[in-house]
């Protein structure tokens, strides 16, 4: 398993896998808003200027950025035929209505009509062709294709490959071609549309559209760039022809600072007007009434992974194991000592709020009467009553798990872990460091990750401890394809037949209900067979200056989703 697999790019895993009203205070604290008294509920109104965090830039090309900064301030700017809903299903953005037809291998789309471009020409059909074509021609630089190429799985073709052509039928219709009826192709219909006639003169026009220097970013968002002093700031203005009406605060500035360290320091002393929390200790921010804490689910997916070459864990015998630890774990108890209760409990290896989600997410809740009776049932007795579990050969129930000790809340969490399996019966081996360093430098963490990845790599491991930052597309076929194993990938070392027929099917879902169904009998699958046992899924909150008012409903893939229908009230400027 590669390290990048545990903890690859945010930006690239973005796209593979709480409705708020914010209230307002004077930054400067002139005037006070008390939360415990009536809401003053205000007009909204234009005018005003926001402060975004970035940090710092290569480039400005929506196509070719890595940075994932830029790709959620972007979305300001960029617009794509189809975005990501809060639900994590595909919704229409700058296509107006599509059907999907052929077998799954083509979706005919219809365009919104009256769309501008922020330098005033109407948004066609052919925009969408040429970013089409830019990103095939792209294919070993563009980062959008490689983020495409990222959700490849084993059953697929690489990334955009798959979209084999495009018929332009008139201003306002496109047809798409897909090599396959892949479940995802919609998906795949989120990147950014770029402006043909920018590039039209060029002499090759694709590779302009994808050029890093001197990029100027011209979409069809609720915000029109102005300018981009380099390394400092990037300047947003509202963009009076924008479709849904013209966004109420009028400049956004984009400030560049090193890190997300400096990023939250400079909040909290005013220059910035919201920022991302670091840890999970962001209720200290209650007291201070500038400040609007919104929460959110982050993509971040804690997991106990098994060694399947293990005995231990194979057969009846090792199910029963694996449930009655599953049964045994307090996850509750962890989400309140270690993550101040901000991260959601689940039973599968899916975002919490997915459309895809069905009741099994929720099966199993804590019970260690329960995991007893599993591993009673299993023949597993402290038969010479030194209170650790026996097979009927006087084997000892022993299993040694293995955590990365650098991050804090990982080690508080498998800590805890053990002492649940030990109230069981279990013999735990903690094949970590139990110290943990405030401030561990980065050669030291990349030594244990490597130690780490050898062990996983040569199986040195019963249990693992580790998360995974998943996708809007997740990739399931690398966490559990029985060929994987061979490939690198499923470092559990998982394989059954079942289960590979199962993510064939999800792949292979020609349309949105089958696809849903597909992931309804997966589920079922996964708790009952327990590849994983799913801890929960991190939260997060976005810090927000009290002076924007408005519904803000952060997500992990869009933190500022909804900032166009924002306002500053004039009296709170």
């Amino acid at each position: 398993m590669k390290h990048k697999k545990i903890i690859s790019s945010i930006i690239i895993l973005l796209l593979l896998l709480s409705i708020t009203a914010c209230r307002t205070d004077n930054i400067d604290e002139e005037i006070t808003v008390n939360y415990e008294e009536e809401s003053i509920v205000y007009e909204p109104i234009e005018g005003g200027q926001i402060v975004l965090p970035l940090t710092n830039l290569s480039t400005l090309n929506p196509l070719m950025t890595e940075n994932i900064s830029y790709y959620h301030f972007g979305k300001l700017i960029f617009e794509g035929l189809f975005q990501i809903g809060n639900n994590l299903n595909v919704i229409p953005q700058l296509a107006e209505d599509y059907s999907i037809t052929n077998e799954g291998k083509t979706i005919a789309i219809k365009l919104k009509k009256g769309v501008s471009w922020h330098d005033g020409s109407e948004f066609t059909s052919k925009d969408v062709g040429f970013t089409i074509s830019t990103l095939k021609y792209g294919k070993d630089t563009s980062s959008y294709y490689n983020m495409f190429q990222a959700t490849d799985d084993i059953f697929s073709l690489s990334g955009m490959s798959i979209i084999t052509d495009f018929n332009i039928v008139d201003d306002y219709t496109i047809d798409i071609h897909f090599k396959d009826g892949a479940s995802n192709n919609l998906e795949l219909l989120t990147f950014p549309i770029i402006p043909q006639h920018v590039f039209a003169e060029s002499k090759n026009t694709f590779a302009s559209a994808l050029e890093l220097e001197n990029y100027v970013p011209i979409g069809t968002g609720p915000y029109k760039f102005v300018e981009y002093e380099k390394f400092k700031n990037v300047s947003l203005i509202a963009f009076s022809g924008y479709r849904e009406g013209k966004p109420y605060i009028t400049n956004i500035d984009g400030k560049v600072l090193e890190d997300d360290k400096l990023i939250v320091t400079a909040f909290e002393t005013g220059q910035l007007s919201m920022a991302n929390s670091l840890g999970v200790d962001w209720d200290k921010y209650k007291s201070n009434n500038r400040i609007k804490i919104i929460e959110y689910i982050s993509n971040n997916y804690e997991f106990i992974g098994f060694n399947f070459e293990k005995e231990i864990f194979q057969e009846e015998s090792g199910l029963a194991i694996r449930k009655a630890i599953n049964y045994g774990i307090d996850r509750q108890a962890i989400i309140s000592k270690i993550y101040l209760g901000h991260a959601s409990q689940i039973d599968v290896p899916i975002h919490p709020d997915s459309w895809l989600l069905t009741d099994d997410a929720n099966t199993y809740g804590y019970s260690i009467e329960k995991a007893k009776e599993v591993l009673n049932q299993a023949k597993w007795l402290d038969r010479d009553n030194d209170g650790i579990l026996e097979n009927e050969n006087g084997e000892k129930l022993t299993i040694k798990i293995l955590t990365n000790g650098s991050n804090q809340l990982r080690l508080n969490t498998t800590n805890m872990l053990v002492d649940d399996l030990k109230k069981l019966g279990f013999e735990v081996i903690k094949d970590y460091g139990e110290t943990y360093f405030e401030s561990p430098t980065d050669d030291s963490v990349s030594t244990q990750w490597e130690e780490i990845e050898r062990k996983i790599s040569e199986g040195e491991f019963d249990l693992v401890a580790l998360g995974w930052e998943m996708a809007i597309i997740p990739n399931y076929s690398s966490m559990f394809y029985s060929v994987d194993t061979e490939l690198g990938d499923n470092f559990i070392r998982y394989r059954n037949e079942k289960m590979d027929e199962l993510l064939l099917n999800i792949h292979s879902a020609t349309n949105r209900d089958y696809k849903k169904r597909a992931y309804s009998y997966l589920q079922e699958f996964v708790v009952n067979e327990l590849p994983y046992i799913s801890l929960f899924y991190k939260n997060r909150a976005l810090l927000v200056d009290t002076r924007i008012q408005g519904d803000l409903n952060p997500t992990f893939f869009n933190p500022y989703n909804g900032l166009e229908n924002c306002f500053i009230p004039q009296e709170l400027r």
